[in-house]
């Protein structure tokens, strides 16, 4: 099956906007959720800036446009829909520091379609595509049941709120049913190396419940332990709702016992084990800097800087049952960085690097997984060939070339 290419919607975080000021685009991601068995809303979410601010929403209007196409799959040409969605205040919003764009797709009468849509700056041909695939039928709870903070009218897309942040899991017919929660307290593994192959064990298998609890969709609720909390419209179902509750810094992680964690992608066994080993998390941090970087505390704090921001930007992107850094996507993205490219097809991602350590065109292949807390679960195709590529880029994180 062909797959679609999509200009890059990840991006470095912490990246410097473009510096003119002249508007741009820097990111784009969406999501759909059923309004009933007739139609399913559609929702984009826009990181668009001038300069260094982001953009208004008003000024966002006038200057973009938006247009749609629905395939019945990925790289077929059997067109199910298309239009262009009107941009002004009957469908733009802000939440957090995106525009949300949102939109109705008729159920073209099939089970499954892919939404190619297409934002493009008027008068100029600056274009930026994101690629949705669309369940019409078999649709699974986190197609109906969304997280909506205080008046939004559009739903976060983050897997993660803050505890004790007041939040409404909510039906768009804005109908009150039961759900079934459960909460977990288990701290879920990091991702393994790229070229460890031993074959994974299924969590949902092992996993234990720590509590459950009712709520009703559309009450007000806020979380007060950190955890993983899963919901279900009916306990017969297996794939549900998953929210990931974090500390209130989240994504930026700032303790120093939490500091450490990430290292594991560019640190020796040895080095991990002195650090948990150590009474005191934050000179046994400032240490193993120290130590990288050869004594120059210069050098160490734009490292720190540079490896954190991506460990930032890896959790608030990739975030799903557990935080984002874990995750393979989310471990690729700090140690080597943004993909220059992503090629989608139905069940998997391929990002594509153009160049890295010697080697050009360095593929990294993420297959979708089932998965019962999220829908966007995907696990890294690992091989042991990836050595040559890694290790040389490990190392210059630990030497400090990469800043």
């Amino acid at each position: 099956m062909r797959t679609v290419e999509s200009q890059r919607t990840i991006r470095e975080g912490n990246a410097a906007p473009s510096p003119t000021n002249e508007p741009t685009l820097v990111g784009v991601t969406s999501k759909f959720l059923s309004v009933d068995s007739a139609r399913v809303r559609v929702y984009v979410y826009i990181d668009a800036v001038r300069g260094q601010s982001p953009l208004s929403v008003a000024e966002f209007g006038d200057l973009y446009n938006l247009n749609y196409v629905m395939y019945s799959d990925y790289g077929t040409r059997d067109r199910l829909a298309y239009g262009n969605v009107p941009l002004g205040p009957e469908n733009l919003s802000r939440l957090d520091d995106q525009i949300v764009a949102q939109f109705e797709i008729k159920n073209p009468g099939k089970d499954y379609g892919v939404l190619l849509m297409e934002l493009s700056q008027t008068g100029t041909l600056k274009k930026v595509l994101n690629d949705l695939p669309i369940r019409f039928k078999e649709q699974r709870d986190s197609d109906r049941l969304a997280v909506f903070e205080g008046q939004q009218n559009a739903p976060l897309r983050r897997h993660f709120i803050p505890k004790n942040e007041r939040v409404k899991i909510q039906l768009l017919d804005g109908s009150s049913k039961p759900l079934q929660g459960y909460y977990y307290r288990h701290g879920f593994e990091a991702a393994p190396s790229p070229m460890n192959t031993t074959p994974r064990t299924a969590v949902s298998k092992t996993l234990s419940v720590d509590s459950t609890f009712t709520i009703q969709s559309g009450q007000e609720i806020a979380f007060s332990q950190e955890g993983l909390y899963y919901f279900l419209t009916d306990t017969s179902q297996t794939e549900g709702l998953g929210i990931l509750v974090t500390d209130d810094r989240y994504p930026k992680i700032t303790q120093p016992d939490k500091l450490t964690e990430p290292l594991l992608y560019m640190s020796t066994n040895q080095e991990i084990k002195e650090m948990d080993a150590a009474r005191d998390d934050k000179k046994a941090l400032d240490k193993y800097w120290l130590s990288l970087m050869q004594g120059n505390p210069e050098l160490a704090r734009q490292v720190i800087r540079s490896y954190y921001s991506r460990v930032e930007e890896a959790n608030r992107l990739f975030t799903s049952y557990k935080e984002g850094w874990k995750t393979d996507k989310g471990m690729i993205f700090i140690v080597l960085g943004p993909p220059d490219r992503v090629q989608r097809s139905k069940d998997k991602e391929v990002w594509v690097y153009d160049q890295k350590a010697n080697a050009t065109n360095v593929n990294f292949t993420f297959n979708r997984r089932s998965n019962q807390f999220v829908d966007d679960h995907y696990e890294l195709v690992r091989y042991v060939e990836y050595q040559p590529i890694w290790y040389p880029i490990v190392e210059a994180w630990r030497n400090g070339a990469i800043r």
